[in-house]
């Protein structure tokens, strides 16, 4: 799992079955103190993020599989969760 930040959305009026149920976003890896870290990826988002919102990135396709409940399912990365804030050694850190 990643963390990453949502920078893009992408348009796909015509998607494949498994991408029907969900928005595809361009996101970027961060750290944990939001810094950029990679460049950006293309993620199916289940978790319902927007830009601007940090988010929790699976990129391993048995998993993905199993969170979609399809074996077939074209995605390799997948936004499963949005972040508020993460608490490291007791001090929270915003990252928006």
């Amino acid at each position: 799992m990643i963390l990453a930040k949502v920078i893009g959305n992408v348009v796909a009026p015509i998607k494949t079955e498994s991408h029907e149920n969900g928005k595809i976003l361009v996101v970027r890896p961060i750290d944990l103190k939001g810094n950029f870290t990679e460049p950006s990826i293309i993620a199916l988002d289940v978790a319902k993020s927007g830009i601007g919102d940090c988010v929790l990135v699976i990129r391993e396709g048995n998993s993905i599989r199993g969170i979609m409940h399809n074996d077939k399912a074209a995605v390799d990365a997948l936004i499963v969760g949005v972040i508020d804030y993460i608490e490291v050694d007791g001090k929270q850190t915003e990252l928006s």
